[in-house]
């Protein structure tokens, strides 16, 4: 991570970093085969509003262009696409307010959110 921007930046101030910028970016310096992120929606959701389970990265820059995804989604997809064009193999979006998220996620065949890769 540059530290380069927090120059100037007086000691004992606040500074807003966005959390999925630093996950991301923790994912890659790590050289973690996965990145997973925690929100409160199930994931990449359709015009519909139906969850995406699986997705690739050439889906997702349509989406973004056809402003498909949009909000606060828009971060943790840049973070995903960066980090997949960095060597984490996959990206999960999940909602982390469901009971057992991780666990279903992960072990099972479908899982409960979205998963992205390239």
């Amino acid at each position: 991570m540059n530290l380069d921007q927090f120059k100037g930046v007086p000691y004992g101030e606040t500074y807003n970093i966005n959390a999925d910028i630093v996950a991301g970016r923790i994912a890659i310096a790590l050289s973690a085969g996965r990145l997973i992120f925690l929100t409160d929606v199930d994931g990449v959701l359709d015009l519909e509003g139906a969850l995406i389970p699986s997705i690739d990265t050439k889906k997702i820059s349509k989406m973004v262009k056809d402003k498909a995804i949009s909000g606060g989604m828009i971060p943790k997809i840049e973070c995903a696409l960066n980090a997949l064009n960095n060597d984490v193999e996959k990206v999960h979006i999940i909602n982390g307010c469901k009971r057992h998220a991780l666990l279903l996620e992960l072990f099972t065949d479908k899982g409960i959110g979205t998963e992205v890769t390239t």
